[in-house]
């Protein structure tokens, strides 16, 4: 099984070096585990706003080198086009980056890791774990 970590796990990662997500990425392949695109903006985004926005964003560089990022891609786009349809209908609309993500999640058939099921949750489809629990 493959895992697509959302930014608030990275987040979490990131802080903690004895968080339960570090826990569970050093037992698995880096293989295992996939960046996306969207997931890797929000955090060069937030790397920017904080003091030492160089070291903040080559610790991410360094982070992310093991790991695969997905592209939001055709595949992606068309897996977007269907959850929107399915949660503006059902008027559970989720926000556009989230929506992004959860649809590189479901194009490639990835658990979306994430602390956010509230939001994810929405998505029937979706296979979600929250690894912070």
């Amino acid at each position: 099984m493959a895992f697509l970590l959302d930014t608030n796990a990275w987040i979490v990662y990131l802080k903690s070096a004895q968080s339960p997500i570090r826990a569970r990425l050093q037992g698995l392949a880096p293989t295992d585990v996939l960046l996306c695109s969207v997931v890797k903006a929000e955090l060069f985004n937030g790397a920017r706003k904080y003091g030492d926005p160089k070291h903040r964003l080559a610790i991410l560089t360094e982070t992310f080198a093991p790991f695969v990022s997905l592209p939001f891609d055709d595949s992606a786009a068309a897996a977007y086009a269907s959850i929107r349809h399915e949660l503006e209908t059902a008027g559970k609309i989720i926000g556009p980056n989230d929506l992004m993500i959860a649809a590189i999640a479901q194009a490639n058939k990835l658990t979306l890791v994430t602390h956010n099921v509230a939001e994810f949750g929405r998505i029937p489809a979706l296979s979600i774990e929250d690894w912070q629990e």
